[in-house]
């Protein structure tokens, strides 16, 4: 049963996308009008008729959010000429409609065609045939995630990145060679698309993560149909955006990690390791703070360029809620203090004045602070394999991952330099590459 309590934590700002809230609301309108719940049996051709109806007003509402998308791209394409005109200070920036809706919804990379998408997730889903439930955060999830993937195919994809835990592979777990997800992200690799794993997991060393993606990394050691330079066009950032590991047979990890001075971005090299240490120790004292006044089960972890804490028993789960304050508790302290901000993101100037970026997570199991986070994380797959033929643009990017919610989840900030899609298990993630794959097909035939 859900209790009181329940909905109103969930409804807490944190825990909800308000892009995503405000589709399902306009959606639950043409719910209440032509979806009628009746208990007469063999009332078939009513009922279709409801659904035709609830069919046709979804995809209108629908289109017509498409189109304010296009007015948000297209004001947001006025900003950016604006500043690189030198204009910005004199022209005021005029909000779209959909800003002004939305005021947190933020920059687009592609358009997208969300009537498509619905009419096609509507033949899975039979949202339209539903009497009772009316269309939900879920649904509005999947139909962005395929008007995404409708958005990026057609060669319009160079770039995909991943989360690891709940994306590649189930919490805690590791990417086994059985993992149907294996076939189909080589057969990214066999359409020349770049792959970048980036995991907020800390290690410094290739065996750690060998232990993890061995299933992955094996396979493409071993793939006959993959070229030297195909199968080296993935790279494992880890830490969010601490540690870069490149392929290599040659190794028995299949793993060499990439010395820092030869990936990192000019921004991310003015970073302060006084600073970085200065954030760490701020971070560590908060952490420490929660765990003496919530009585946590857990112990504080230092990290080269982390923070932590885990719990003392592995077999004890630390409450959700007890790890969501924590994240929120420690981001605050960062924020007001002068060492950090999880308010920049990659590509933004001025890191000595608005500080250290860093993000601050809940993990399922522990709360971890990192330095930088995976706007940083992805920025950096885009520039190395980039070299040579520029950097590779937001709008050739998707990023795949589970945590997108604003405070507490590490993907959250990918958005900001790239294209998005939002799964919530490893087999939905199959799911995307298997429909990512039947749309480029279709393009290219």
């Amino acid at each position: 049963m859900t209790t009181r309590y329940r909905v109103e934590y969930a409804l807490k700002t944190h825990r909800r996308d308000q892009f995503i809230e405000w589709v399902k609301g306009l959606l639950a309108v043409p719910f209440v009008l032509y979806s009628q719940p009746t208990g007469v049996i063999g009332d078939d051709t009513n009922i279709a008729k409801m659904a035709e109806e609830a069919h046709r007003r979804y995809a209108e509402i629908m289109r017509d959010v498409e189109m304010m998308i296009d007015d948000h791209i297209a004001r947001q394409k006025q900003n950016q000429l604006q500043v690189q005109d030198g204009a910005a200070n004199l022209l005021p920036t005029v909000p779209s409609k959909l800003g002004m809706l939305v005021p947190t919804v933020g920059p687009f990379f592609t358009r997208l065609p969300l009537e498509a998408a619905f009419k096609y997730q509507d033949r899975k889903r039979y949202i339209s045939s539903r009497r009772y439930v009316a269309p939900s955060f879920n649904d509005v999830r999947l139909v962005l995630n395929s008007a995404q993937t409708m958005a990026v195919t057609g060669g319009a994809l160079q770039l995909a990145t991943f989360d690891g835990d709940v994306t590649l592979y189930d919490d805690g777990e590791s990417l086994e060679p059985s993992s149907p997800i294996i076939p189909r992200l080589l057969d990214l690799l066999r359409k020349n698309i770049k792959i970048g794993i980036v995991t907020a997991a800390g290690y410094t060393g290739a065996d750690r993560y060998y232990e993890r993606l061995h299933g992955l990394l094996d396979a493409i050691a071993e793939s006959p149909d993959l070229d030297n330079t195909q199968k080296h066009s993935i790279v494992i950032m880890g830490g969010e955006a601490n540690y870069l590991f490149e392929f290599d047979l040659s190794s028995p990890y299949r793993l060499a990690p990439v010395p820092r001075q030869r990936w990192l971005t000019p921004e991310m090299a003015a970073w302060s390791e006084a600073d970085i240490r200065a954030l760490l120790d701020v971070a560590e004292s908060a952490l420490r703070d929660c765990v003496r006044t919530m009585n946590l089960p857990a112990t504080v972890l230092r990290k080269d360029r982390a923070v932590g804490i885990i719990p003392t028993d592995p077999s004890v789960r630390i409450a959700r809620e007890s790890l969501e304050e924590t994240v929120l508790v420690v981001q605050r302290i960062l924020e007001l203090s002068s060492l950090g901000s999880s308010l920049q993101v990659a590509g933004t100037a001025g890191t000595g004045r608005r500080g250290v970026p860093f993000c601050a997570f809940n993990g399922g199991r522990d709360v971890f602070v990192d330095i930088g986070d995976k706007s940083w994380g992805v920025t950096v797959c885009q520039q190395w394999f980039g070299r040579g033929g520029g950097v590779i643009r937001g709008e050739n990017t998707l990023h795949v991952g589970d945590q997108f919610l604003s405070a507490g989840s590490n993907d959250f900030k990918a958005r900001s330099v790239g294209t998005t899609a939002w799964i919530a298990s490893p087999a939905e993630t199959v799911e995307l590459l298997d429909e990512l794959a039947d749309l480029m097909q279709k393009k290219l035939s």
